[in-house]
């Protein structure tokens, strides 16, 4: 009987151990380090795969990440004869939608200006501004991208997106290739990252880039923790260049207990959480794929190495 590892979170392997048991019994469900007989392994799950993968597990067909992303793996580690998956889930973009519109609402209905005022014991209104009015960019277009962006185009959001290649999207206004930035980066005063990290994108939340924002605008960072250089958010933000941030992901993460963006007023944290793949649906997904790759079908969700996603 071919077998499938799983090497991520103990908790949510042992829900994907129930899945399995359900829906596909001819397939041994084993979750790491207990492996059985490295032999028998064909399929693969894992954030972070062991080291020599091809002589630990050396009749692995597929290995697939438990994450929408790859940065985090050393594609050299991983032998080009076995095909990388990401993990593929429509609620997965869904959540991160979520996260976007509700970070973009703090900004648009003053939730930042307002906490400090409650601090204060100020009662002091503001003017209210239409969705309209708030000028959104999103950079990247990829899955989770245009889910967001889908979402505040339906609230009535002014939303552009910047992406390496050209896109079209309806009710967004599409910005493509490096000469395209610096307009894209000029109309938007809410910034959204949704970027994969890759040796280009890695750092390009700097100080550059950021400056070039109209001055008072705000960044949401949902992307990689690697994007961002927080020393330059920090600089931005005490200039008032920068006037909030939202930072879901950090480098390193956790954030060490001391950092400053911890206390700062301007700035909202939260521990990597705008969206997780629901057990039952990552199942299914990984399942599909593995019939796919039997009926020699190309599988969702596989990776373009040289792309980097």
């Amino acid at each position: 009987m071919p077998a499938f590892v799983y090497k991520s979170d103990p908790v949510r392997g042992q829900q994907w151990a129930r899945l399995f048991a359900e829906r596909a019994p001819d397939i041994e469900f084993r979750q790491w380090p207990d492996t059985g007989d490295p032999a028998d392994v064909r399929y693969m799950a894992a954030w972070t795969p062991p080291p020599r993968l091809h002589e630990v597990f050396p009749n692995l067909e597929i290995l697939f990440t438990t994450g929408a992303g790859i940065d985090h793996l050393d594609l050299s580690a991983i032998p080009d004869s076995v095909p990388l998956v990401r993990m593929i889930d429509p609620a997965f973009a869904e959540g991160m939608a979520q996260y976007v519109l509700h970070a973009v609402l703090d900004v648009h209905r003053d939730c930042f200006d307002y906490a400090e005022q409650q601090a204060r014991g100020v009662w002091l209104p503001r003017p209210i501004r239409s969705a309209s009015q708030v000028r959104v960019g999103v950079l990247g277009m990829g899955n989770l991208a245009k889910a967001s962006l889908h979402r505040l185009v339906q609230l009535g959001y002014a939303c552009a997106a910047w992406s390496r290649s050209a896109h079209r999207m309806e009710g967004v206004e599409c910005f493509a290739g490096a000469q395209a930035m610096r307009a894209f980066l000029a109309r938007t005063e809410v910034l959204v990252c949704l970027l994969p990290l890759t040796d280009d994108t890695r750092g390009l939340l700097g100080e550059e880039l950021l400056s070039q924002l109209p001055r008072g605008a705000s960044l949401v960072q949902v992307a990689r923790g690697a994007h961002l250089d927080h020393g330059a958010l920090m600089r931005l933000l005490a200039s008032g260049h920068l006037s909030s941030a939202r930072l879901d992901v950090t480098d390193p993460e956790p954030l060490p207990a001391g950092h400053p963006l911890w206390r700062h007023p301007r700035v909202r944290i939260t521990p990597h959480i705008a969206t997780a793949a629901r057990p039952e649906v990552a199942v299914d997904a990984v399942l599909e794929n593995i019939r796919r790759h039997h009926d020699g079908q190309p599988m969702h969700g596989l990776v373009d190495r040289k792309r980097g996603y």
